[in-house]
């Protein structure tokens, strides 16, 4: 009765009251404002445990700039982490690493056009760390020390971060932003900034920056964790009351990109362009969500989208398809602007063709609309979507929530809560017809206000369009006769035939890990691991032993491509279209794989959709299909991609760094050609199918919200019965692995002056959990060596990074690698940089405080990591896979604990010794000229 009456006072309100009626903020937030305008939002939540993470977030970007400031926004982010009153120099990050915080991974920041936020992940339930970030926070607020010789030492860093994203799409960009933004004040307030600006500016500038715009009336902080809301906002409003306005504070300007009613065309080139590709964008004016009217009006664009897309999906399919890839849809961009958007990437030689058929769809929805059915599917899929978020209401992510109250303070885009949102999708979805759908044409794909790009390889100039002849190709394609969209949807089943089940024949608890482990009557065998990490989540994945290690060399690139083909061709009764369709509405993922040493299916879902997800497996490994369209699409888009890659550096660089580390194996080198006309519609799936033949060589492992013993049933019908013949085969030692000795190879390609460097070095290893442990402890070790010396002490990087991988089997084997991108001039000083860091460790083992960070990084990782579903899968897996004790994970942390300075030591004179070491590193054009090194043979045709 009492719903009965909230909806008959609803339908006696106006009209337009109701529409416009405010969307009230989570009541699960605490929010307010200091007197000095500092706003706070608090939350308790739960997921992860005893974890809390915090953001300062200022309305302060590289718009705000003045003509002498271009990147200085930027640049004072990056002192906030060089020097505040409480952390001098680089304090601030060596007290967090200590508390088990990774630079980069955890603690971040980044600065983009309206906006510098501060990321700080702590652990929860120890309060003098929690204490310590909410200084923390404060000292980025307004206390930053901006000292002369920090400011110069991290130049270098920035300017080795601009480096990084130097290219063809950054030249590009150049060119086309301007025009696209209208030339407006973002189109030359691109965040990275000028290096003339960077190399020269005096402290006052970035002081001026720091004192206008770092204020607490353009200031928030974000707190969402496992805290007691209450207190903090105690001691926010102790913490923070400090925080001062300057006087005479100069107003915060608000930009927009202005809508001038022309269009505009861009067409842009570039020699390491590697594709041909054509963007249609329509702006328009667009506010914040706030309202309930709002809120219905982003529903309708969500279906809008995921209508349009499928259709773009499916054209791409065609046995004709006019494109490599196409999309369309409404969005947001930049400055008070939205858009509606179709962009495609077109077949070599057919820019034309492609764009009248990116064009062709948009004025056929524009001119007759979606169809009822395709309505229906949408609703639900969007209704689908809701309940699943709502039903991990209490375990949704902290990190999520922040963002969602971080655009609730930049933009005033409301945050109502997840059960408000769904409230509304439940009272609104219903009523959504198709033509308030179809309306939006009308709205957002107008004639004015057009920008039109294209973007394509130097070399393919001449024979690009002018303006004239693309509003030519819109206008044919307007008067055209066009038919409907027809709507085809089948109506058979998903399996062609009906699983006979099997039966579970053993049952083996193991309690210390919490899992349970199967044998079918076909010999599958199964583990599960039943948690309470989420409320309805289920991951699966099974696999067996084989992989493409068991192809010959003739048949080698079509069982390298038989996974990819497969699951792109649908499943069962369906082609791709019609399983789209049938899938559309639940929540679920499943793929086929087939790796070197492996072969299986991997998935997701929810309990709702579990019978779905294990039939879609079945279908997979008994009903795959073979679809000489879809073959022949992919192998179309394979060979454009093809094209022109050898003008990209970075797939020549990594085609010669998998040739390397490969040795020169046909099975390891870069794509070609030569080799994709090796494969074989035929030959791809035959070999598909003799992988997943047998399920008795197959292990299953599940994970997440599920009763074992509800489960049975479904787990004996759609995986006991799979045929098996028992005779499960063991993947081949190919004798495929990094050569020994001492390699080095310069790569010459790109015109931009930088470089990638990677070390590797690499040998035989005996795998044990002490040894993997050891190996990581020196890589984490040497990281915060290199982060320390090649960025802090001589600003010659951005961003080092050390990797291992331990390989058990065919043979064990390590690589231990590092990487980083420089100047060319100074490559060979930080590899001897880096090496004389590897010496010392090898001398004198890592500092003390150094193990102690990468312990107690590790330490809070595994914390996390040991409450999700993907850990437990991926651990349980793989343990299966290399044929590990399960229980291994319970004794980590005494193993981890007791790591001394002199393992870890001896593991570097052991693993870094240098016997085995390759030196790779890519270089501009133009340095070739200067060195007797000869360039490295391009193998992206090998």
């Amino acid at each position: 009765m009492k719903k009965f009456k909230i909806i008959l006072f609803a339908a006696l309100l106006p009209t337009g009251l109701l529409a416009q009626t405010p969307l009230p903020l989570d009541p699960a937030v605490r929010t307010g404002k200091l007197p000095n305008g500092f706003t706070y939002y608090i939350r308790h939540n739960e997921e992860p445990k005893h974890r809390v993470v915090m953001y300062l977030v200022n309305k302060a970007g590289s718009v705000l700039e003045d003509e002498d400031q271009r990147g200085l926004a930027h640049f004072m982010e990056h002192m906030s982490f060089n020097g505040t009153v409480h952390f001098p120099h680089n304090d601030l990050v060596d007290y967090l690493q200590k508390a088990g915080v990774r630079f980069g991974a955890d603690i971040n920041a980044y600065t983009s056009f309206d906006e510098t936020v501060y990321e700080l992940p702590l652990p929860a339930d120890k309060p003098g760390i929690l204490d310590t970030g909410i200084l923390i926070l404060h000292d980025w607020a307004q206390s930053a020390t901006l000292d002369p010789v920090e400011i110069d030492k991290e130049r270098g860093v920035v300017l080795e971060e601009k480096r990084l994203g130097k290219g063809a799409g950054e030249r590009m960009q150049r060119q086309y932003w301007p025009v696209i933004l209208n030339h407006s004040r973002y189109a030359v307030r691109i965040p990275i900034g000028l290096d003339t600006v960077l190399d020269n500016f005096k402290r006052e500038q970035i002081y001026r920056f720091y004192h206008d715009w770092y204020r607490p009336d353009l200031q928030a902080l974000i707190i969402v964790g496992d805290v007691n809301a209450d207190s903090l906002v105690r001691v926010i409003k102790l913490k923070f009351a400090d925080l001062r306005n300057p006087p005479g504070e100069k107003p915060r300007p608000q930009y927009t990109v202005p809508l001038t009613g022309r269009n505009q065309y861009t067409c842009v080139t570039d020699p390491e362009m590697t594709s041909t590709e054509a963007e249609v964008l329509i702006k328009h004016l667009q506010a914040p969500i706030k309202t309930t009217a709002d809120y219905r009006s982003d529903i309708i664009k969500n279906l809008f989208n995921q209508m349009l897309g499928q259709r773009y999906t499916e054209l791409s399919r065609k046995a004709d398809r006019p494109f490599i890839g196409a999309g369309g849809g409404i969005g947001n961009f930049i400055g008070g602007t939205g858009i509606y958007d179709a962009d495609m990437e077109a077949k070599p030689g057919e820019l034309e063709k492609g764009f009248k058929a990116l064009w062709r769809e948009t004025e056929r929805v524009k001119r007759f609309g979606f169809t009822a059915t395709e309505l229906e599917r949408a609703k639900s899929a969007y209704l689908s979507g809701m309940e699943a978020a709502l039903q991990e209401k209490d375990k949704t992510n902290s990190e999520t929530l922040v963002k969602e109250y971080q655009q609730l303070f930049l933009k005033g885009t409301a945050a109502p809560g997840i059960e408000k949102e769904y409230e509304l999708t439940k009272a609104d979805l219903p009523a959504i017809t198709l033509a308030d759908v179809n309306a939006l044409t009308r709205s957002y794909i107008t004639a004015t206000n057009r920008d039109i790009l294209i973007l394509a390889p130097e070399k393919d100039k001449a024979g690009l369009p002018d303006e004239q002849t693309v509003n030519s190709w819109m206008n044919a394609v307007a008067g055209e006769n066009l038919q409907p969209y027809r709507d085809q949807v089948s109506t058979q089943p998903l399996l062609k035939t009906a699983p006979q089940p099997g039966k579970i024949i053993s049952e083996v608890t193991d309690k210390s890990i919490g899992t349970t482990s199967l044998t079918l009557s076909n010999g599958l065998k199964i583990v599960l691991k039943p948690t309470d990490f989420k409320n309805d989540e289920i991951l699966f994945t099974g696999f067996a032993a084989g992989g493409t290690s068991l192809a010959t060399e003739a048949g080698y690139q079509s069982a390298a491509h038989a996974a990819s083909i497969i699951a792109a061709s649908g499943a069962g009764n369906y082609n791709a279209d019609q399983l789209d369709k049938y899938l559309e509405d639940k929540q679920l993922e499943v793929s086929p794989y087939i790796e070197s040493r492996f072969e299986g299916i991997a998935g997701r879902s929810t309990t709702k959709d579990l019978e779905t997800a294990l039939a879609l497996a079945y279908a997979y490994m008994t009903g795959p299909r073979k679809d000489q369209i879809i073959f022949n699409g992919i192998l179309e888009q394979s060979k454009a991609a093809l094209l022109h890659r050898g003008d990209d550096p970075k797939s020549v660089f990594n085609d010669t760094v998998s040739a390397v580390l490969g040795n020169y194996s046909p099975r390891k080198t870069g794509p070609s050609l030569q080799k994709l006309a090796q494969v074989n519609l035929d030959s791809a799936y035959a070999f598909y199918q003799s992988r997943f033949a047998d399920a008795s060589g197959f292990t299953f492992t599940f994970t997440g919200s599920f009763d074992p013993a509800q489960l049975q049933p479904l787990l004996e019908k759609y995986l006991g019965g799979l045929p098996a013949t028992h005779h499960p085969e063991a993947a081949k030692d190919l004798g495929i692995h990094i050569p020994e000795g001492k390699i080095e190879k310069n790569v010459y390609k790109g015109s931009e002056p930088k470089s990638t460097v990677i070390l590797v070095f690499s040998g035989k290893f005996d795998d044990s959990q002490q040894n993997r442990t050891r190996l990581d402890a020196l890589k984490e070790c040497l990281e915060i060596r290199l982060l320390q010396r090649l960025r802090e002490d001589e600003s010659g990087v951005y961003s080092p990074g050390v990797f291992d991988n331990i390989a058990k089997f065919p043979q064990g084997r390590y690589s231990f690698i590092i990487q980083f991108g420089c100047a060319p001039q100074n490559v060979d000083k930080l590899v001897a940089s880096t090496l004389d860091e590897i010496e010392k460790l090898k001398t004198d083992g890592p500092l003390q405080e150094n193990l102690d960070k990468w312990r107690a990084e590790d330490k809070a990782l595994q914390e996390t990591q040991l409450k999700t579903n993907d850990f437990w899968l991926n651990y349980l897996s793989g343990t299966l896979q290399e044929q590990d004790d399960p229980d291994e994970v319970s004794h980590y942390p005494q193993v981890r604990d007791a790591i001394t300075a002199e393992q870890v030591k001896t593991a570097a004179q052991q693993y870094v010794s240098g016997d085995n070491y390759i030196r790779l590193v890519l270089l501009p054009e133009t340095s070739s000229r200067n060195s007797p090194v000869v360039p490295a043979p391009a193998v992206a045709n090998q």
